[in-house]
């Protein structure tokens, strides 16, 4: 990706589908009874909205350009945020959801480095290589959760 423009609407977009998919979680954890997660998933909702309003704030006076379900280039044709989305349910228990999460979180991660280490615009590296470290942050939150989970 090669066009600053385009590499924001997609940013956009996936921190859009990542807020809502936190927000599931969240409410999932409330049903299981779950504060500690209810809590961590709300957290990481808010990220999400943040780094969605960040977005939108590096576009500045850009047209970030509409795009449509079609026009987005995904790996495998879908968000990274939302592939493999099964859903929540009352039913799903705490490691369920932070495998469900930290799947998500690698997937964004990964896309985010693939643009940075193939485009060839330099602003486009420059603001993948920011995403990619804040989703490397998401993840290492993920797999200290996940552990104590194990334990």
């Amino acid at each position: 990706m090669n066009d600053v423009e385009r590499f924001l609407a997609h940013a956009v977009q996936l921190e859009r589908e990542a807020a809502r998919r936190y927000e599931e979680l969240s409410a999932a954890m409330g049903t299981d009874g779950n504060a500690e997660l209810k809590a961590f998933f709300s957290k990481m909702a808010r990220y999400s909205r943040q780094h969605l309003a960040q977005a939108k704030a590096r576009a500045g006076f850009r047209d970030v350009p509409p795009l449509g379900r079609d026009e987005y280039v995904w790996p495998e044709g879908t968000s990274p945020e939302t592939a493999d989305w099964v859903g929540v349910d009352a039913q799903m228990g705490a490691r369920e959801a932070l495998e469900l999460a930290l799947a998500s979180e690698r997937r964004g991660h990964a896309y985010y480095a693939a643009i940075a280490a193939t485009t060839a615009d330099p602003e486009v590296r420059l603001l993948a290589q920011e995403f990619t470290d804040e989703e490397a942050e998401h993840v290492a939150e993920l797999e200290k959760l996940l552990a104590r989970c194990a334990a």
